[in-house]
């Protein structure tokens, strides 16, 4: 009887339209949102990227990381491209390439500050899946990624014709990237769901953080765990 009344009390106060607050950092699935048209990646802060919003608050192990290290991703697509903005808090020193060059990938920029996407297109093969990485001084990466019982396997010559943007504010970070989806090989429409993660890099060792959206809980860091993937879904 105590534990009906409860209930019914606890109804009352939030009404029957009230949706509980959720940790959008350990949901299993986000949304991507439907862009009429296509993005200046340049405008960083173009208001079509307010229309989503994911927090991620938490160490590849799953441990709570600190508030100045969290940072939110926020994700659109096109008819031609899907669209990446992440906006990180940044209060310590940057961990950055001297000599920047956004001509080209830079290999080697996961041991520097960055912001990271997996993506797997093909929900029933995750094991095989696109890696892309960008910088606070807007280098980037893109890399085709296959997990095999062998090993992992990287296509380093992949290329995906992507864009990065990125901009360095007083306590945080803006980047952004933009993918075709002819560099992932399909299209999605409404309603579909692909697989991927989403990562950061911050610090230096012995204090370097790797925050993930899907926890891996590897005993030390590891974002390549297929198995740890979250739903990506691609709505109008």
């Amino acid at each position: 009887m105590v534990i009906k009344l409860l209930s019914l009390l606890l109804f009352s106060l939030l009404g029957a339209g009230t949706i509980m607050p959720q940790n959008t950092s350990t949901r299993n699935e986000t949304r991507i949102t439907y862009l009429a048209g296509d993005l200046q990646l340049a405008n960083l802060d173009d208001a079509a990227w307010n229309r989503t919003d994911l927090t991620i608050t938490t160490y590849w192990s799953s441990a709570l990381a600190p508030k100045h290290r969290h940072f939110k991703v926020r994700m659109l697509w096109s008819d031609t491209a899907v669209y990446v903005r992440f906006e990180a808090n940044q209060s310590e020193p940057l961990v950055v390439g001297g000599r920047p060059d956004i001509t080209k990938k830079t290999r080697g920029l996961w041991d520097r500050d960055v912001c990271e996407i997996f993506i797997a297109p093909d929900r029933n093969n995750p094991n095989k899946y696109f890696e892309f990485e960008v910088a606070p001084t807007g280098e980037w990466i893109d890399l085709g990624i296959e997990v095999t019982p062998k090993g992992r396997l990287t296509d380093w010559e992949y290329r995906s014709g992507m864009e990065a943007a990125a901009r360095i504010d007083k306590n945080k970070v803006v980047m952004a990237i933009k993918i075709p989806f002819a560099a992932l090989g399909r299209t999605p429409k409404a309603g579909d769901v692909w697989l991927g993660n989403l990562f950061r890099c911050v610090g230096k060792d012995p204090a370097r953080g790797y925050l993930a959206w899907r926890p891996t809980k590897t005993k030390t860091p590891n974002f390549h765990v297929p198995a740890a993937f979250g739903e990506f879904r691609f709505v109008r």
